[in-house]
């Protein structure tokens, strides 16, 4: 679990980074290419006014948006899998998610054509947060479903166990009782045979 999440965190940071540094030519590209999609899905979805009214601007702040709550979310998963104090810890991926922003930005301006917003740190940082909250929100009815079960499973164990000492105690009354009847019986005085002769007479 943990080489999983830390390798999905880096490559998402790379991710990040690797379109930071593509010259203004290249990102203006896959930009174009993003937005053309969305408009297809958009007009597919009934909604042909609002796939005109969607910008290259809207698209990549979006694209910062959608980049940094995919980090957030992964931020959080790595600190579960680190520790089990998560929520103790929130400003640990919360500084991550702030350094990310900072260097992404601070890329982009040593890029061919390409400028830095503190707008878009900003943004980034929203991602961020709002994909910390995604996965604690999932961490947590995670845990709170695990310890259901787990209470449900010991409340089951606990039942069984006093059946079971209860068909145990059962058993050694029987026990007693059938020991204490067969000692009585022992104990039974036998009849007078001479008495018993006399009394044919």
């Amino acid at each position: 679990g943990r080489v999983v999440f830390t390798v999905a965190l880096i490559a998402c940071i790379w991710f990040i980074f690797s379109n930071s540094m593509a010259v203004a030519t290249v990102s203006s590209s896959s930009s174009g290419r993003v937005l053309a999609w969305m408009r297809i899905i958009l007009r597919h979805l009934g909604q042909p006014g609002l796939a005109e009214h969607l910008t290259m601007h809207i698209v990549r702040k979006l694209a910062h948006f959608c980049e940094y709550t995919l980090e957030g979310f992964l931020l959080m998963l790595c600190i579960r899998v680190y520790t089990k104090h998560f929520v103790r810890h929130m400003s640990w991926p919360l500084l991550g998610g702030m350094t990310t922003a900072l260097m992404d930005e601070t890329i982009q301006l040593h890029s061919l054509n390409r400028t830095s917003s503190v707008v878009d740190v900003w943004i980034d940082m929203s991602g961020v947060v709002a994909g910390l909250l995604f996965a604690l929100i999932i961490l947590l009815i995670v845990r709170g479903v695990t310890a259901f079960i787990r209470v449900k499973q010991e409340n089951r164990a606990l039942r069984a166990e006093s059946a079971e000492l209860r068909r145990r105690e059962h058993e050694r009354l029987a026990r007693r009782a059938a020991h204490r009847a067969h000692e009585a019986q022992l104990n039974r005085p036998e009849p007078d045979e001479d008495n018993y002769e006399e009394d044919e007479e």
